[in-house]
């Protein structure tokens, strides 16, 4: 791992639309890559998800403040899971890619 990614372990993207905060949050390997699996499809787009390098706490407090979520990868969404953002049962698989979203009301 590079000195830039010690401890930074996902992409971090904040989409601020009115009242509305949406963070994007993906492994760092998988960025920039596309997945399919039958009809479902997630492209990993840098203009989407590529904001900053972050650590896990650093994904905690941007999620304190979302209204909206996505998680993709493994250690996106199993960080989502532990914090209670998002329950095991509602993960999606794409073609091997854990995907994961979360709406606050």
């Amino acid at each position: 791992m590079s000195e830039e990614l010690d401890g930074k372990e996902m992409y971090l993207k904040r989409h601020d639309q009115g009242a509305e905060r949406l963070i994007a949050v993906c492994d760092c390997e998988i960025l920039g890559k596309r997945f399919a699996e039958g009809q479902l499809r997630i492209e990993v787009s840098p203009d989407f998800f590529g904001g900053e390098v972050a650590s896990c706490a650093e994904v905690e407090k941007a999620l304190a403040s979302a209204t909206m979520a996505n998680f993709v990868g493994s250690k996106a969404v199993l960080h989502a899971i532990s914090l209670g953002y998002v329950e095991k049962d509602n993960v999606l698989s794409i073609d091997g890619i854990p995907y994961a979203q979360m709406v606050r009301m």
